[in-house]
């Protein structure tokens, strides 16, 4: 099983973290949020924090919530990511949901979408990222020289990618707003292929038309249906869960008994690594690759 985070990223920091908070640094601006895995104590005080942040999340709900600011900045900031492969920047914002826009632990696949595409012998690969976001994945992919279809089902999250799409000078991804089981079926169907997919479903939630999701009842059905839309010859692909107590080892038995089962297969956890020493673990994946 690996271990995995992020190597150089300097536009982000995780400072410190503990008591279901963390305290990170996103380009110039500090800030606190909850995060259900720091069960233990920080290392730095109260009043550490306090000094070094500029604002606050506040939950109101256990979906919602304000963030309380403590010195001036903006509700809306750039960062920058320079790979070894790829370049890319993004937008971030102070969300009611507590996210300001961006999963810094994913730069560990960043940077292995853009390196295995390099590998794809064919002038333009194809890309797919599933459960999208704000799309720095497909950037990444992008930037590499990928033809790059964008899907979430969330419109507005849609639109944040594209903005992010133009803030780093890109072009040409493919947008589509739609429930990613249903996209996946009609590419199936279609006869469609890709040489890189990532798909990073969450726990639970709703497709454009109202689709429900859970993870547990239907990520079987979702790599079932997956695994058709990869290239023959060429191929990688990429699965993220953050759930609690979801084990990688699902993960890679997922992948096992597949007729990819000869290609490299991995299977880990994605970490932060904090200024102050721990390790804030962000989740699950598999992977494996022909390349």
């Amino acid at each position: 099983m690996l271990l995995l985070t992020p190597e150089n990223f300097p536009d982000y920091e995780l400072i410190d973290s503990g008591n279901y908070e963390k305290l990170e640094r996103f380009g110039k601006y500090v800030t606190i949020r909850p995060e259900p895995q720091a069960l233990w104590s920080p290392v730095l005080s109260e009043k550490e924090w306090l000094g070094q942040a500029h604002v606050k999340f506040i939950a109101r709900s256990s979906s919602s919530g304000t963030w309380q600011k403590f010195r001036e900045m903006p509700d809306r900031w750039n960062i920058a990511y320079r790979g070894s492969n790829c370049n890319f920047k993004l937008r971030l914002a102070l969300t009611s949901f507590k996210h300001v826009g961006v999963f810094p632990e994913q730069a560990v696949n960043w940077d292995y979408i853009s390196a295995s595409l390099k590998k794809v012998q064919v002038e333009k690969p194809k890309f797919l990222n599933l459960f999208a976001y704000t799309g720095a994945a497909s950037l990444a992919a992008k930037s590499a020289g990928a033809d790059v279809t964008h899907v979430d089902s969330i419109k507005q999250v849609v639109s944040w990618a594209n903005e992010n799409q133009q803030l780093s000078g890109l072009k040409d991804i493919r947008w589509v707003v739609e429930d990613a089981l249903k996209f996946v079926k009609r590419e199936k169907r279609r006869g469609n292929t890709y040489h890189g997919i990532i798909m990073d479903p969450p726990a639970y939630g709703h497709g454009a038309g109202g689709e429900s999701w859970k993870l547990e009842k239907q990520l079987n059905e979702l790599i079932s249906d997956v695994l058709h839309l990869l290239d023959n010859k060429h191929h990688f692909l990429i699965l993220n869960t953050y759930s609690l107590g979801f084990s990688s080892l699902i993960l890679r038995n997922f992948f096992q008994n597949t007729q990819h089962s000869k290609s490299k297969l991995d299977s880990g956890e994605l970490y932060l690594k904090s200024s102050t020493g721990q390790d804030l673990p962000l989740g699950v994946f598999g992977r494996f690759s022909n390349l």
